[in-house]
């Protein structure tokens, strides 16, 4: 993960997409799909990271 003092970025692409590589998942649908999960991600560890401040 890419990540700074109280905020994550991102994942690593490189990482990300040699890992799908490594499982066997198509690198085409791996580099369409990764972008779309990671912000998901990074909304959701940031929601909780925000939360979690508050209490």
């Amino acid at each position: 993960m890419r990540v700074i003092p109280g905020a994550v970025l991102g994942w690593d692409m490189g990482a990300a997409l040699a890992l799908a590589r490594a499982l066997g998942i198509d690198a085409l649908v791996a580099a369409e799909l990764l972008p779309e999960i990671e912000a998901v991600m990074v909304r959701k560890l940031n929601e909780q990271m925000e939360g979690g401040r508050d209490g």
